[in-house]
């Protein structure tokens, strides 16, 4: 559990967090368009702004604040490029689809009501799965997102990722494989 400091919130161990957020709601067609990077950054740079605000909060209180603050960038982000992050629906929110991500992403760790001791487990894990998804390889990164993250159906994964059912299958497979050893010797 991760304690704010007499400065502020450690925010790096944010980064790979919040860039997985970032890439979920990027439309393909956008990808190249939007410095996820650089989003994240900004977010990052504004969460310094308000240490002052943010200095109280706990893990899970600025876990939601900087979600909150994504969403805000990656909306002006695509107003920006005159275009829409999402063609899901025009009355989905940016804010919602990156809170329901960021849901989904806690799934993968799966659990029932948490103390707030566990919350703030938890709110550890998460970081160090999104941590995890970053370090595989592209293509099983991909599928997992595609498959878990975003919950498609693995039909659907494998015509997003131009690939066989079965490629599919196995990539997700690997990539779940592969966070599973990478979470296990994290601990």
């Amino acid at each position: 559990m991760s304690q704010p400091s007499k400065d502020g919130p450690d925010l790096e161990r944010y980064r790979e967090y919040l860039h997985t957020l970032a890439r979920l709601q990027i439309d393909k067609r956008l990808r190249g368009k939007i410095d996820l990077s650089g989003v994240v950054q900004q977010t990052l740079l504004e969460a310094h702004q308000a240490h002052e605000k943010l200095r109280g909060f706990n893990d899970a209180q600025l876990a939601a604040w900087l979600r909150r603050a994504l969403a805000n960038n990656l909306t002006d982000e695509a107003r920006r490029l005159g275009a829409q992050v999402r063609d899901i629906g025009r009355e989905r929110s940016i804010q919602q689809a990156v809170d329901e991500s960021s849901a989904r992403l806690e799934a993968l760790l799966a659990a029932q009501e948490p103390s707030p001791s566990e919350q703030a487990t938890r709110q550890e894990e998460l970081l160090r799965l999104a941590a995890a998804l970053s370090q595989l390889p592209e293509d099983q990164r991909l599928a997992v997102e595609l498959h878990h993250l975003e919950g498609r159906t693995l039909a659907e994964t494998a015509e997003g990722m131009e690939r066989s059912r079965s490629a599919v299958a196995s990539l997700v497979f690997r990539g779940l494989r592969n966070l599973r050893r990478m979470l296990d010797q994290a601990e």
